[in-house]
């Protein structure tokens, strides 16, 4: 009997090991291929926000870059702000210009620059003196504006020289066709107006030229004068 109750003991301890191996085997299997799944589903779920994080920034420069191109080509692409500077200050004004009409700027430069000897006033034999005092005086430009015929408003800078336009605005006046522009003057002065500076260029162009009142922006001018006189002109659509 002893013998027999023996082997039972023996035989119900060896099934409960082997039930214990077996349930300690199917967690195991079962803890690894949940983690494999979970760790591939967060790998496919990462890949797919950076993916359309990546694809929705690019949607939005795309769409940024088209706006700009289509704000600049509505009201920039048919006004030119065409400029003529030796120290700065009609360019700054220019600029500022340009920044507030979304227009293309070009600068009006002359094929030989000026020096300083050039612009000195008090020498009546300066290069600017003697351009000044021949009214037939012509400058030769270095380069040119490309399609001209695209622009229906034209902003014209210059200094004043001697209470005229220097020759160089004529040159200019005289190298493309303005038929049905509108030219609006503005100038640089310390002291002199723009006067009748702007009135002696009207005879250079065609007379369906719309020409503009033009205005004097002083030395010390700031951004605000110049965006409150853009405020005031009637330009077209």
């Amino acid at each position: 009997m002893r013998r027999f109750l023996t082997l039972v003991l023996s035989i119900c301890m060896i099934l409960l090991a082997l039930l214990t191996a077996c349930s300690s085997d199917s967690r195991g299997v079962v803890s690894d291929s949940e983690n494999n799944i979970s760790s591939d589903e967060e790998t496919q779920i990462s890949t797919g926000d950076e993916f359309m994080g990546n694809e929705t920034d690019a949607q939005a420069g795309e769409s940024e870059t088209e706006r700009t191109v289509s704000d600049d080509a509505v009201s920039g692409s048919n006004i030119l702000v065409a400029y003529f500077s030796c120290t700065g200050t009609t360019e700054q004004i220019a600029e500022w210009v340009a920044e507030e009409t979304g227009a293309e700027l070009y600068e009006i430069r002359p094929d030989t620059p000026y020096t300083e000897d050039d612009l000195n006033y008090s020498d009546s034999s300066s290069r600017a003196n003697q351009e000044q005092a021949d009214s037939s005086a012509r400058p030769a430009i270095a380069g040119s504006v490309e399609n001209m015929e695209n622009y229906d408003v034209i902003f014209l800078g210059y200094p004043i020289w001697h209470g005229q336009a220097p020759r160089i605005i004529s040159t200019f006046l005289e190298s493309y066709d303005f038929s049905d522009v509108m030219m609006i003057p503005f100038c640089t002065s310390h002291s002199s107006s723009i006067g009748s500076s702007a009135e002696n260029l009207h005879s250079l162009c065609a007379e369906t030229v719309t020409w503009e009142d033009g205005r004097r922006f002083p030395g010390d001018a700031v951004k605000s004068d110049v965006e409150e006189w853009i405020e005031s002109l009637e330009l077209p659509d």
